[in-house]
């Protein structure tokens, strides 16, 4: 296997991670905001983020999770340069830069309502 290769392969596998732990954050946040509060205190046990994420909180870590994920995509696209027609490159990057704008965006419009 060429080197290439296998670090395509590598960030294939971040990406599934990446998409999975978002999967796991989306489920647990959904149940507790929607269902019904999780009893956390008696297991110390815990993830530190468990029972914490609200709706603001949530939508923060899932716009970080697709900019990572469209990060590990983009890197697989320029490392894959020769077989990509170059306008199919730009819309990647356009498409990117629109995932990182509206997190950051997200983010300030998070900030500047938690101090109000």
């Amino acid at each position: 296997m060429k080197e290439a290769d296998l670090i395509l392969v590598t960030l294939s596998l971040i990406d599934i991670a990446l998409v999975g732990g978002l999967i796991v954050m989306v489920m647990f946040s959904g149940y507790e905001n929607f269902v019904s509060r999780l009893d956390l205190e008696a297991n110390a046990d815990k993830l530190s983020w468990l029972g914490k994420l609200d709706a603001g909180s949530l939508k923060n870590k899932v716009a970080a999770s697709i900019v990572a994920i469209s990060s590990i995509h983009l890197l697989k696209v320029f490392m894959n340069t020769e077989n990509i027609e170059n306008d199919k490159i730009q819309w990647y990057l356009l498409l990117h830069i629109t995932f990182v704008v509206s997190a950051f965006a997200m983010g300030y419009l998070d900030r500047l309502t938690r101090e109000k």
